[in-house]
């Protein structure tokens, strides 16, 4: 017996002494296939002779053996692999496999490396039957892992016919490849069978795509598939077929249509796809899918004509019928290119039918063309629904009644405005426009009686009574309560009716309660312009009945200022009513106008004392805002009425209820007006009441004020006083400061760095703030060499005597008992040394007098900073009283 690349086992075989002991084992454990694949290592490097032989020994012995089938198979791979797929061992190989497989036939890795190596020797046919073979003997549960390659097989191969029906067999296995055989058809340019397999797995919707495509994708690619190859795609009815995707993909119309026409474009069908552009533009109902059919159907008309302008120039035998081709094919381009704009107004009015706007476009897209005008209005009023629409519905039925009217047609448009009146809209106003509009047009016509009759009827008033805002009512019974049509009807009243009628209009709109403020005002003067004074006051009364403030304050003006163009001061105790009864319940932004032109009527008629009276309350009637203005006003009347000086309780009263900034500001008006009439102490009482509330950091230009009223009419006393209640306003408003920050600093603690700097800079800005300010003082007398830079209070002299004392500038003499004051007193009146003091206590008294009589409040301030000067004042009042 042979064995093919084997020697004769019946030859005397020698062994070597390294494989004695293998075969000693070998001998002794013949079916042990851990010895055998021991031996099999050992001649791993041994010629390929000498391997094979160990393997079909052992193989003989162990037959059934898949790990030593599975290697000797590997080994005689390994030994063919870089030779000529011609060589002989191939042949050797494949027949190894063969013997392996008759026992080994259940085994799917011995068939799969049988059939990937028939595939490397390019045996088609043979290498067909060993995959067939293989599913054949395999379960159906392990053909998953022949498939692969027996699809890798027929993909590798031009054999299209063979594939077609390897593919069909392997899709009854796994339907969801459908995807695998499409691509692999369009490969091989089986378009036909590739289109039908992509309809089939559309048309299941149970189909999940492993390419994660959507079922949308793979219609898109059916479509591009059928239209673009209609000479090659003859099984399927692809019109059928896109039309079906235009009803099912609602959102890809714009590219569904062209595929369909391409498809026809593509067959020579170039009448056929110019239809379905047609039938495309005419249906689709986006802007962005007719911009998309729109470019396509012209890129095809100027392409058509570019081809047949070509023929016809390249053709010697061209005829008239040519020419007149290419002339009728021009000319549909231009049209098509002409229709543009209506063809989008269309896609628009296909969206919303109901949009007023758009059927307006349509209108003016069909210029000079009056039947189409007329057809569009006639489709709009019928298309349009009032409860739809989007705009004002009345504005079609008017525009359509003026265009029969700029045409001659005054009978049509008539008939087109009573129809417009019998449409329920959804607001009266809508249906009151329209009525206007019939009036108008039959003013224009010169048919005012028939106007004043339009409007009449409009007017009337139904059967029976109903509410103007319940929508449960038609517009037409609600109509009698329209402002729209009464202004109007009113209007033509005044024009070409008479003055009863007219007035009756009126009256009826007040009766109606639906007047507002202006009509109210035109009636007072229509009835003025007939000499209707008093029926005139008697409508702004009625008016001022109807409405409330804000709105009543035009009638109230109107109302006033004819009453008393009319009458001036002969009815005085009447306006007098009528300017309390206006000034009632006048809100504060509305009153002062009022005030003033009260006011205006008693100095201009009435007593001066009762202008005072008037100008008295407006200061407290008016917005706060408005507040120094009033008073300013007042101030300047009384002055020129009574003099400057009965202007002082003005002053007092106005210091006392402005506020801050507005109250310096007062103040140095009334210092100045006393500075005016010579009263320097008085003045100078102002401007000490008014620094109380004047702080130097922010208040500078008063500060600048007084010291300019002290350098002209004080002296260096007064000056000092100033500059020391500079100090003190100073230091008290430092004083605020710094409680501020300490009780900031109190509620945070433990506070940050942060916190503690901020405070920190807080006190340096204000020691800033009060350095600079004390250099702004007069020059001091110089410090002795040997003073400290703190500056305190000494609390004895040093050697007892008066010469020898240090004086400190900026030292506040603190009394501390009423003895020395005394007793200086009594020396400054006996030498006449100290009679300057004596002058400065007394302006002190006149100060404290003037300030009594002006009524203005004094704070109170720590005797410590007045020092003595506060004793003596005090000292001062007492004796008063006692006197």
């Amino acid at each position: 017996m042979t064995i093919a690349g084997v020697p004769s086992l019946l030859m005397e075989i020698d062994f070597p002494d390294e494989d004695v002991p293998y075969e000693e084992e070998i001998l002794r454990n013949a079916y042990s296939v851990k010895h055998w694949l021991r031996y099999i290592d050992h001649k791993a490097r041994a010629p390929n002779n000498a391997v094979n032989i160990v393997y079909e020994r052992a193989l003989k012995e162990l037959p059934g053996s898949y790990k030593i089938w599975y290697n000797y198979l590997r080994t005689r791979r390994k030994q063919v692999r870089g030779k000529c797929i011609t060589d002989p061992m191939y042949e050797e190989v494949n027949n190894t496999f063969e013997r392996a497989l008759v026992f080994m036939h259940k085994m799917p890795r011995i068939w799969m490396d049988y059939g990937s190596f028939m595939t490397l020797q390019c045996k088609i046919t043979r290498t067909r039957h060993v995959f067939d073979r293989a599913l054949r003997a395999l379960p159906v549960t392990q053909h998953h892992r022949i498939w692969p390659l027996y699809l890798k097989f027929v993909k590798k191969f031009d054999i299209p016919e063979t594939g077609v029906r390897v593919f069909r067999r392997y899709l009854k296995l796994a339907p969801d490849d459908a995807e695998e055989y499409i691509e692999y058809l369009l490969s091989v340019n089986r378009l036909d069978d590739a289109a039908q397999q992509l309809a089939s797995i559309v048309d299941n919707e149970h189909f999940a795509s492993k390419h994660g495509k959507s079922s949308h994708q793979l219609w898109t690619e059916l479509c591009e598939l059928i239209s673009k190859n209609p000479d090659k795609v003859h099984s399927l009815n692809v019109d059928a077929i896109i039309r079906g995707g235009l009803r099912r993909y609602t959102d890809q119309l714009g590219h569904l249509w062209n595929c369909l026409a391409d498809y026809y474009v593509r067959s020579g069908l170039f009448d056929r796809a110019r239809d379905i552009y047609e039938e495309a533009i005419q249906t689709v109902r986006t802007v962005r899918d007719f911009t998309q059919v729109f470019d396509e159907y012209a890129q095809f008309e100027e392409l058509s004509l570019n081809k047949r302008m070509e023929m016809v120039a390249n053709d010697p035998d061209a005829t008239e019928e040519d020419d007149i081709d290419v002339e009728l094919r021009l000319a549909r381009f231009e049209h098509l290119m002409e229709r543009r704009l209506l063809l989008l107004n269309s896609v628009l009015l296909r969206q919303n039918p109901h949009n007023v706007h758009e059927w307006h476009k349509r209108v003016k897209l069909y210029e000079d063309k009056p039947h189409e005008i007329i057809n569009t209005y006639t489709e709009a009023v019928q298309t349009v629904q009032p409860k739809l629409a989007v705009g004002k519905l009345h504005t079609l039925w008017v525009e359509f009644a003026k265009f029969y009217e700029s045409n001659g047609q005054v009978d049509d448009a008539r008939v087109v405005f009573e129809r417009a009146t019998e449409v329920e809209y959804v607001k009266v106003d809508d249906l009151a426009s329209v009525w206007c509009e019939w009036a108008e047009m039959e003013i224009r016509q010169e048919n005012f009686e028939e106007a004043l009759k339009l409007m009449q009827k409009a007017t009337v008033m139904p059967k029976r009574k109903v509410a103007y805002h319940d929508d449960a009512e038609t517009v037409q019974m609600r109509l009698y309560k329209s402002l729209k049509v009464w202004s109007m009807y009113a209007d033509l009243e005044e024009s070409f009716g008479t003055f009863k009628t007219c007035k009756a209009v009126y009256d009826r709109i007040i009766d109606l309660k639906i007047c507002t403020p202006q009509i109210i005002i035109n009636y007072g003067l229509f009835l003025e312009e007939h000499n209707y004074f008093e029926e005139a006051f008697r409508a702004y009364e009625k008016g001022i009945a109807l409405f409330k403030w804000p709105n009543v304050y035009d009638i109230w003006n109107a109302y006033l200022t004819k009453f008393l163009k009319r009458y001036g001061g002969s009815k005085l105790e009447r306006a007098r009513d009528l300017f309390e009864q206006c000034l009632e319940n006048c809100p504060p932004e509305h009153a002062k106008y009022f005030y003033l032109l009260y006011a205006k009527l008693e100095e201009d008629h009435g007593l001066a004392r009762h202008a005072m009276a008037v100008y008295d309350r407006a200061t407290s009637a008016v917005k706060p805002e408005e507040m120094y203005d009033m008073y300013n006003i007042f101030v300047k009347k009384a002055a020129e009425i009574y003099g400057l000086p009965r202007t002082r309780e003005i002053y007092e009263k106005a210091i006392e209820t402005l506020p801050e900034e507005n109250m310096r500001q007062m103040c140095v008006r009334f210092a100045e007006m006393e500075t005016k009439l010579g009263e320097i102490d008085r003045a100078r009482a102002i401007y000490a009441h008014c620094s109380q509330v004047c702080d130097p950091r922010i208040t500078a230009e008063f500060w600048q004020t007084w010291k300019e009223f002290e350098v002209r009419h004080g002296n260096e006393d007064t000056m000092r006083e100033m500059l020391r209640i500079k100090r003190s306003v100073q230091a008290t408003y430092n004083t605020q400061v710094n409680m501020m920050a300490a009780q900031f600093m109190t509620s945070n603690a433990p506070a940050d760095a942060a916190g503690t700097d901020a405070m920190r800079q807080l006190d340096a800005k204000a020691t800033e703030a009060a350095a600079s300010q004390q250099q702004k003082l007069p020059p001091q007398p110089p410090k002795p060499s040997g003073a400290s830079n703190i500056m305190f209070v000494r609390g004895e002299t040093q050697g007892g005597a008066a010469r020898d004392k240090v004086v400190n500038p900026d030292e506040i003499d603190i009394g501390d008992s009423e003895d020395e004051d005394d007793d200086e007193e009594e020396e400054g009146g006996d030498d006449g040394t100290n009679g300057d003091d004596n002058s400065k206590a007394t302006r002190k008294d006149d100060n404290d007098n003037v300030m009594k009589k002006l009524r203005i409040e004094q704070k109170s301030i720590p005797a410590k900073v007045f020092g003595g000067l506060k004793t003596k004042a005090n000292n001062g009042d007492d004796e008063e009283e006692d006197d």
